[in-house]
């Protein structure tokens, strides 16, 4: 099966290897990550994958936290995947990372207690949202928890305005649905119960909310 077309970081992929410096020129890095974390809470014997990996930013972070949480990634993005995995030997780290082809993830249905994603959402059109959060909705144990960190509905007038620095780079139409507040639509639709936005943080390029729910 062919691999779906997909945006990559920063909207194209000349531009990956400057993501990690544009995250930290544009946004409170360390606050919005550690916040990330802080809400996926890893337990003993719980496995949790993140979809969307990127950089292994989040990952590092969660495993130096915890460093004995069963942690593993997937993403479609093989240039990425390389900065990934560099990283991630760098910081002496071992974690499974896994590419897919954009359709089905590579897992058992009910293989995870936990799914995270961090700024992957705002980057797909709506069929692939619910696509993604259909499979993700597969994957996760009965009420298996499923946390969210993407740009969402902006919270000020400035944040509307800044948040279109990010629609230039990565496109309207995938981002327009986060800004207009519609992820929790695209998670109810998905199957999911007791969804609700539960934290958000204004950035210099718009609002990052994070969302909470689970299977039912």
């Amino acid at each position: 099966m062919s691999t779906k077309k997909f945006i990559p970081a920063l909207g194209y992929d000349f531009l990956s290897d400057y993501y990690d410096l544009a995250i930290k020129i544009t946004m409170p890095e360390k606050k919005f990550r550690n916040k990330l974390v802080d809400f996926i809470n890893p337990k003993d014997n719980e496995k949790i994958l993140e979809f969307g990996f990127g950089t292994a930013q989040n990952i590092i972070i969660l495993k130096q936290r915890f460093p004995y949480s069963n942690v593993q990634g997937v993403d479609i993005d093989p240039k990425i995947k390389s900065i990934a995995e560099y990283k991630l030997n760098k910081a002496e780290i071992e974690t499974p990372l896994f590419l897919y082809d954009g359709n089905k993830l590579p897992f058992e249905d009910n293989s995870f207690d936990k799914v995270y994603s961090s700024l992957v959402f705002h980057q797909l059109d709506m069929i692939t949202k619910l696509k993604c959060l259909l499979e993700i909705n597969r994957i996760l144990k009965p009420n298996g928890e499923l946390i969210i960190g993407d740009w969402g509905k902006a919270k000020t007038k400035w944040m509307r305005f800044s948040f279109y620095l990010v629609q230039l780079l990565d496109g309207f139409k995938t981002t327009t649905d986060n800004v207009n507040g519609l992820m929790i639509k695209y998670i109810t639709d998905a199957g999911f119960k007791e969804i609700s936005e539960i934290d958000f943080i204004n950035t210099s390029i718009g609002t990052y909310s994070y969302y909470k729910a689970y299977k039912n």
